[in-house]
């Protein structure tokens, strides 16, 4: 492990700062940089700052200059035994040769696994574990959602696919299925041909559009389906109209061959 230098007024104005800290709380402490044993062993209570992966102690809450300073960088926390009893002891421990571990001890259980987790995921390590395992969720959802919208995708794109009319069926005319009711034959069984004396829009009205009404559908925009129904009506009309031209024209015949002869 490399020596580290750091920029002693730049950390104090950093420790000082209104930066967020991450922890703080009253520890007593034995041993460790700025801070020596007292001659009791009772150890010595200082106000502790966590910010990033920087550990400060300071005099009191309101002390301006930090008696210590850890970096958590290659390090373990973990409970320890402290010289006193009653206390609530944990170790930071270095993986480097010969350097002495910080032991700390907290004032109740509670505050003691506090620190314990705060401190422990307060390296970079610690936090480079963290990104990689979001990264790993991450690419695993964006790989679900792209599963997810492509059957979604192929589930809409069946339902929507149009369906070729089988023309050869009975039962289809016009690539549509007719109901029985729709049908010509029940057309000419229901309807039949227009009484005599009423009007063609008053036959209209008894025939298509009240045979539609009843059956719930628009005269105006009737469904597809019964589009050969309308066919129906209107071709009968046009079929009595050509019947009649062609009655009338032949019963003049016999008076034009009458004029013609001397």
């Amino acid at each position: 492990m490399g020596a580290m230098k750091l920029n002693e007024r730049s950390v104090a104005h950093y420790a000082l700062s209104d930066s967020p800290a991450d922890h703080t709380g009253f520890l007593r402490t034995w041993g460790g940089a700025g801070t020596p044993p007292t001659p009791s062993g009772a150890g010595r209570k200082c106000w502790f700052v966590l910010k990033g992966n920087l550990l400060f102690s300071f005099e009191s809450r309101e002390g301006r200059a930090p008696l210590s300073l850890v970096v958590l960088e290659g390090c373990t926390v973990e409970l320890a035994e402290a010289p006193v009893p009653e206390e609530f002891a944990f170790a930071i421990r270095f993986d480097a040769p010969g350097v002495r571990p910080h032991l700390l001890a907290a004032d109740g259980p509670a505050a003691q696994e506090a620190w314990v987790k705060a401190l422990s995921r307060a390296s970079f390590g610690y936090m480079r574990l963290v990104v990689r395992e979001l990264e790993s969720q991450l690419r695993e959802a964006r790989h679900s959602l792209d599963l997810h919208r492509r059957s979604s995708w192929k589930a809409v794109s069946s339902r929507c696919k149009p369906q070729a009319p089988d023309r050869w069926s009975p039962g289809l005319e016009n690539g549509h299925s007719l109901s029985r009711d729709c049908s010509p034959m029940g057309l000419v069984e229901e309807g039949g041909s227009r009484p005599a004396g009423r009007g063609l829009a008053e036959w209209e009205l008894q025939g298509p559009a009240s045979l539609l009404l009843g059956r719930g559908q628009s005269p105006v925009s009737p469904e597809t389906s019964c589009f050969s129904t309308l066919h129906e009506w209107y071709g009968r009309e046009i079929m009595e109209l050509r019947r009649a031209w062609l009655q009338r024209a032949q019963e003049n015949q016999p008076e034009c061959k009458d004029q013609d002869r001397p």
